[in-house]
């Protein structure tokens, strides 16, 4: 089992909502010696929240960001996405970061892979939503269909995926050991503002926790 093959997806509404009400803090940083027994801090806010290498969405100049680690398989995540992007349209002032964890199998790692790939051509949000916009099981084959079918250049894909592998996979090492270091145990996950917050949420809940975490930002300025 590597370090992207682990098992579950999200836990449930309940769990989650527990877990809201008792959000630990981004602001008490903690060290990957603490988390994962290195040395370098993998959970600053510069890491986390703008990685330049992590695609964005959403408004780019926002006052709150949520970070989603997501999985392309997984039902949860499809799920949640376009519930998600209506908050972040609607409330116009959110940036969303997308941080790939493909924690279920070989295969989510290759949509990873292919996704992260597409991002050389400005196309990575075309990918995105395509993988996450189907409801049937991924394999290679299909995931080179819906790129193709979003307008991803597959030939270009193929050659981003050879000469920036290393790159791809060290976004994923990164992902991977922020959501180890946070705990989290399945996707979809989050941070909204400053909260860890596990799990699957409505609109209204997205939209409480991005006020809550709002007032959390005007309380830490008086």
């Amino acid at each position: 089992m590597t370090s992207f093959e682990m098992s579950s997806c999200a836990p449930t509404r309940r769990a989650a909502l527990t877990l809201l009400g008792a959000t630990a803090a981004l602001g008490g940083i903690r060290s990957a010696g603490a988390a994962t027994g290195g040395g370098d801090e993998v959970l600053t806010e510069a890491k986390v929240l703008r990685d330049p290498e992590v695609p964005v969405a959403g408004n780019l100049d926002g006052d709150i960001t949520i970070v989603e680690w997501s999985d392309y398989q997984c039902p949860y995540c499809r799920r949640v996405e376009p519930e998600l992007r209506q908050v972040v349209q609607d409330d116009g002032k959110v940036r969303l970061v997308l941080k790939d964890w493909p924690i279920l199998g070989p295969v989510s790692v290759t949509a990873a892979r292919m996704a992260l790939a597409a991002k050389f051509q400005d196309k990575y949000h075309q990918a995105h939503d395509a993988m996450m916009g189907v409801n049937s099981k991924l394999t290679e084959p299909r995931i080179n269909e819906l790129l193709a079918g979003a307008g991803v250049d597959m030939d270009r894909l193929k050659r981003d995926l050879a000469s920036h592998a290393g790159d791809i996979d060290a976004i994923l090492k990164r992902n991977n050991d922020q959501a180890t270091a946070f705990g989290f145990r399945g996707t979809p996950s989050f941070i909204v503002g400053k909260f860890r917050v596990p799990g699957v949420l409505t609109m209204a809940e997205f939209e409480q926790a991005i006020a809550d975490a709002r007032k959390a930002k005007a309380g830490n300025k008086t």
